[in-house]
């Protein structure tokens, strides 16, 4: 099976070399049909852009504690205070070139927490450089070569033109070994539930990839980004043919961020929350097959709700793509971009309707008035602000959580030492419902000496006392 997937690979790259552009758009894909076919090479392509693609070397400083520190014998001899050790900390990765002024696109996770940052080009050139702008929603980021020099660059393609079955190439650095690449197709589309984040929407490749090849290039026959390869399905730490990639256009809209300075990088808000289809549903609505987003909340005044989107809807398509699941949803409005409208199909009652929903930041609808709790309580070193979509979206939240919220706690102040924690909503305070961080403030400094407090923490209530 491997050698039939290579000779495809040889035979389309032939096509790609002999055609001029405008036959090449309008061939067909097709298999190797001669033994000069089959012994074609992948090395041209490789040459014209392997130069785009960097070594991301990220170090960071932590702090290892002290194995004595909280023994009461060595504490006695040599104080309270136990000297804690700084250890340097590095990982490697790949990026890819995608301006020729030196902006790079990684995964966040290559560079997360990192105090340096350095890139290598196959060309053996190294050159410092900094982060300018990163998400771990996406595991994204986007970075700066300090250096005035023009680089090779890779066009970034169109990854919704990319189909099941298309070859592809892999570059980045896997293990440190420098500057490898593999070949495969493209096994799947839209995959979720692969990592750990709010994006679930993946190309899957076959092609070898390995530690190391996170934030390097999936690129198609034309030379152009298809995806930023970010993940592996293993459980020895090696390839075992399922590979994961982040769609181009997702990095599109991404870059044009980094572009335009801003300094995190936001999604539309919606006003509603989704969930996948099961096949009860599917059935109970009629439908043809288990796909969609089906409609759970909507929020009043939201743009969901001025669009006409309603609980118990499925939103099938958008813009005429279709949508498998709440991960793809997600995916294609953050793709289509702010300050846009996009064309929802939605089904209810077994008919299709057509909606426009328009695509805006998170709004702030109640002034955040950030506040850091001081004085004899035990909100004492947290930074409390109210909440709003805006700043549910910053903290990682649901857009409908309301009430107070803790954004920050100081190190080891009251706060921290009882154990609040950042994302904890304040619900109420010896029975009085806080709604403001301005009531907070007042209660907190009122120093009842007993303090029954209740908090909401990942949708559960904690019910607390101190004095």
């Amino acid at each position: 099976m491997q050698g039939l997937f290579k000779h495809a690979s040889l035979s389309l790259l032939a096509l790609t070399l002999l055609l001029p552009a405008a036959a090449q758009a309008e061939t067909a894909k097709t298999v190797p049909e001669s033994q000069m076919q089959m012994q074609l090479s992948f090395a041209p392509l490789v040459k014209q852009t392997s130069g785009a693609v960097v070594n991301v070397y990220a170090e960071k400083t932590i702090q290892r504690q002290s194995p004595f520190a909280g023994d009461p014998f060595f504490e006695q001899f040599f104080g309270q205070q136990m000297p804690n050790r700084s250890e340097k900390q590095s990982s490697l990765g790949s990026g890819v070139i995608v301006e020729a002024n030196g902006t790079v696109v990684t995964n966040n996770h290559v560079v997360e927490g990192a105090d340096d940052i350095k890139v290598a080009l196959s060309d053996g050139r190294e050159f410092p450089c900094k982060v300018v702008l990163r998400d771990d929603r996406v595991d994204l980021a986007v970075l700066k070569i300090d250096s005035k020099a023009n680089f090779p660059t890779l066009p970034i393609g169109n990854s919704d033109a990319v189909e099941v079955g298309d070859l592809v190439l892999a570059i980045g650095n896997p293990f440190g070994v420098g500057q490898t690449v593999t070949s495969g197709i493209v096994s799947a589309l839209a995959r979720n539930q692969v990592v750990r984040n709010e994006f679930g929407f993946f190309i899957q490749t076959d092609a070898s990839i390995n530690p190391g090849n996170s934030g390097g290039a999936l690129m198609n026959m034309k030379g152009e980004l298809i995806g930023i390869n970010t993940a592996i399905f293993s459980r020895g730490g090696g390839s075992n043919g399922i590979g994961f990639a982040i769609p181009a256009n997702l990095v599109k809209v991404f870059l044009a961020s980094a572009d335009a300075g801003v300094k995190s990088f936001e999604r539309p808000y919606v006003g509603a929350s989704f969930d996948a289809v099961t096949s009860e549903v599917a059935e109970a609505l009629g439908l043809d097959k288990v796909r969609g987003a089906l409609v759970v909340k909507v929020s009043e005044g939201g743009p969901a709700a001025k669009a006409g989107l309603k609980a118990g809807q499925i939103v099938t398509s958008v813009n005429g793509i279709s949508v498998e699941h709440p991960d793809a949803l997600l995916y294609r409005l953050t793709t289509a971009g702010l300050g846009r409208s996009v064309n929802l199909t939605v089904i209810e009652n077994g008919r299709e309707e057509q909606l426009s929903l328009a695509l805006d930041r998170a709004p702030e609808s109640s002034p955040r008035d950030q506040r850091l709790i001081g004085g004899r309580t035990p909100f004492s070193g947290a930074v409390v602000e109210n909440l709003s979509p805006r700043v549910a979206d910053e903290l990682r939240m649901p857009s409908e959580s309301a009430g107070v919220v803790v954004a920050d706690v100081k190190e080891d102040s009251p706060a921290a030492r009882l154990g609040f924690e950042p994302k904890d909503i304040i619900v109420s305070i010896n029975g009085t419902e806080v709604k403001s961080t301005k009531e907070l403030a007042e209660i907190a400094s009122s120093d009842p000496g007993l303090w029954r407090v209740e908090i909401e923490r990942d949708g559960q209530r904690i019910r607390q006392f101190f004095r």
